[in-house]
């Protein structure tokens, strides 16, 4: 199946089964405004042959800055346990099995990498989009693995100055990431939303500024929630999605930072990405930091659910409550 497009009177949005079941755009019907990135470079839509990038540029090639699912690894490639898993993991970049049902969207994979299946069920109501995920492992050993989504913004939501918004009590920038747009001191972690800059002084990672380079870890969510806001007020996204699945979730700015091919300094995108593991560096480096992972149990069978809500705010997003009521969408 090829593209697929899910639509409700408020919402469109568009999935892509044959390259990693990844959703490459969703637009606001009411506005006419886009919410998810794009990138300066023509993409390739075929898979990969061998389903597993060797590295971030060859990733790359089949990454539309939409928001694809990454496991069972997240970030660079690795080899574990004698199996290699590619930058981003095999469900990033792998066909899926596709039909549509009672106004879902159905995806199923059996992967090639790890002895598990996974269904992944996508409806659109309204102004919201959900994801309901099911993974079944059937392994004869346990194994661990990331599983995360890579929900990448941009087009019309950041056309204009944004702010962000989430429920997270902390907030680590990544070590290891330091590129020269990052203007966050390497590892300096605080509370949400000011770290240590590297010039001095604070950095506000509410207010993204450009350019900018840097990837941070969120934690300590009492209810798992972040925003992006417009701050004209034209339009809004708020992601809601399982605590107890994804405890963390990776942030990611690259707001014209990177002069290097293929961003040429010409990509506006800002990632806020639940996964089960604060380190975008992939499998093996959490393993090496001991870093929490998933165990998959022999038998087990797991589920998660993420929500995208798309709408035109009224002043700041402070959370779930009061969206339905004041955009006419009821969070699920």
């Amino acid at each position: 199946m090829k593209r697929v497009t899910l639509e409700s009177p408020s919402l469109e949005v568009t999935v892509n089964p044959q390259l990693g079941g990844a959703i490459t755009a969703v637009r606001h019907k009411p506005t006419g405004l886009s919410v998810l990135g794009t990138v300066p470079w023509d993409v390739i839509e075929a898979p990969l042959p061998s389903l597993a990038a060797r590295d971030e540029p060859e990733w790359l090639t089949r990454y539309s800055g939409g928001w694809p699912l990454l496991f069972p690894n997240g970030g660079d490639a690795c080899t574990v346990d004698g199996v290699f898993h590619g930058f981003h993991g095999e469900a990033s970049l792998a066909p899926w099995e596709a039909e549509q049902a009672g106004g879902a969207l159905v995806l199923t994979r059996r992967f090639a990498t790890l002895a598990a299946t996974m269904r992944r069920r996508m409806r659109v109501d309204g102004e919201t989009l959900t994801i309901a995920e099911d993974l079944s492992y059937d392994g004869d050993r346990s194994a661990e693995v990331m599983w995360g989504h890579h929900p990448t913004f941009g087009g019309d939501l950041l056309a204009a100055p944004v702010e962000i918004t989430c429920a997270a009590q902390h907030v680590q920038c990544e070590a290891q990431f330091d590129p020269p747009a990052n203007p966050i001191a390497p590892g300096a972690g605080g509370l949400w939303p000011m770290l240590p800059a590297k010039t001095g002084g604070r950095i506000d990672l509410a207010h993204p500024q450009q350019p900018w380079a840097c990837v941070a870890y969120l934690t300590g969510f009492a209810f798992p929630w972040a925003a992006i806001r417009r701050m004209d007020d034209a339009i809004a996204v708020l992601l809601t999605w399982d605590g107890a699945r994804f405890p963390c979730a990776w942030l990611w700015y690259e707001l014209e930072a990177t002069p290097d091919a293929p961003w040429n300094g010409r990509t506006r995108l800002i990632g806020i990405e639940p996964n089960t593991t604060p380190c975008a560096l992939g499998l093996g480096e959490a393993i090496r930091r001991r870093a929490p992972l998933l165990r998959l149990k022999p038998g087990a069978h797991l589920s998660a659910s993420i929500t995208l809500h798309v709408f035109k705010p009224r002043g700041p997003v402070n959370g779930p409550a009061g969206i339905g009521t004041q955009q006419g969408t009821k969070p699920s």
